[in-house]
């Protein structure tokens, strides 16, 4: 048997239905398990098991929950899906690895630092020889020193909440009473990619897929190309050489006239994973195979040149929350 715990599913419908559909292909016994602290969460109606849990900010008592559930439900690896969890889970990682069976799917806390930290981030881009958007001081902006358009954003943003392009001295100033924590920076101009990295668990690259960004909504993907791109395969597969994370990575980045600039990692599974994940690079797949003790080699065995369109659905509940059937969708009732 082989059970995962994906957290903080929400609307990861998606990203359940490829993991189920990997367990089918694999012939895997075992159960997909969703967890949230909202019984309203879509992606708990399409799990193979479902279970409340307390909210993240709870610290220890999120922590112990987790670790009931993993007990209960024998799980043999634990999934999160959102940034404001990722920490708590990698400094309690070899906790819930003592007392439980399941392996969380996690990077170490220094490799967390550095993501989820935007100036961390840049300092660990720009000392490892990437490029990114220069950060602006204080000291320049309160003096004028600057040219527009610029980029501001919180420090340890999400979803491109509070992200905005720049125009003038009268929007920054507005955007920097608005947002807490910001970080502002150059503006950069080209074509925005997002890729879709895998790493097994010792941080060995196994698949790396490059998609165009053609539309966003909320900060996430809502419609894209998945390309083949050698000087940003080389060049992420660097910077991940040199962050060592695990698991499913997704680095957003663009390519402007000084080449391959970065904009964030987010060390976990991002929204639009499934588009890489259909087009052949299947980190749901991969991972089913590590947890049966196979080892995995690199490959770019993946279908480029395909588009990928996301839209909305719904599902219906009944007064006691029970799913109904509603329409053409799919997933158990």
């Amino acid at each position: 048997m082989e059970n995962i715990l994906i957290l903080s599913a929400g609307r990861r419908v998606e990203l359940v239905n490829c993991f189920k559909r990997a367990k089918e292909r694999l012939n895997v016994q075992g159960n997909i398990v969703a967890a949230d602290c909202s019984d309203l969460a879509p992606a708990l109606y399409f799990a193979d098991r479902s279970v409340i849990v307390p909210r993240i900010d709870t610290g220890m008592e999120y922590v112990d929950a987790v670790i009931d559930i993993c007990n209960r439900e024998e799980i043999g690896l634990i999934v999160p899906t959102i940034d404001t969890e990722l920490m708590l889970l990698a400094e309690q990682k070899k906790y819930i690895e003592r007392h439980t069976r399941a392996k969380a799917l996690v990077s170490d806390p220094e490799i967390i630092k550095v993501c989820r930290n935007k100036t961390n981030t840049q300092e660990f881009l720009e000392e490892h020889g990437f490029k990114v958007p220069r950060m602006l001081t204080m000291e320049e902006i309160n003096t004028g020193n600057v040219e527009f358009p610029l980029f501001i954003k919180p420090l340890d943003g999400s979803s491109s909440i509070n992200a905005f392009k720049v125009r003038n001295e009268k929007e920054l100033f507005s955007y920097l009473e608005l947002i807490d924590n910001p970080m502002v920076q150059e503006f950069m101009e080209g074509v925005e990619y997002t890729i879709d990295a895998f790493l097994d668990f010792d941080s060995t690259l196994i698949t790396l897929v490059p998609r165009i960004r053609i539309a966003t909504r909320s900060g996430e993907i809502a419609k894209g190309k998945i390309v083949r791109d050698k000087e940003i395969a080389e060049d992420v597969g660097r910077l991940l050489k040199e962050l060592k994370p695990i698991g499913h990575i997704t680095v957003q980045c663009m390519k402007t006239k000084r080449g391959v600039e970065y904009i964030e990692i987010n060390p976990r599974f991002g929204g639009g994973a499934p588009m890489s994940i259909m087009a052949g690079a299947d980190s749901c797949e991969n991972l089913y195979r590590l947890l049966r003790g196979e080892k995995l080699s690199y490959t770019e065995d993946y279908r480029a040149n395909v588009t990928f369109l996301r839209f909305d659905s719904s599902i219906m509940l009944d007064e006691n929350l029970k799913r109904q059937r509603c329409g053409d969708e799919s997933g158990p009732v």
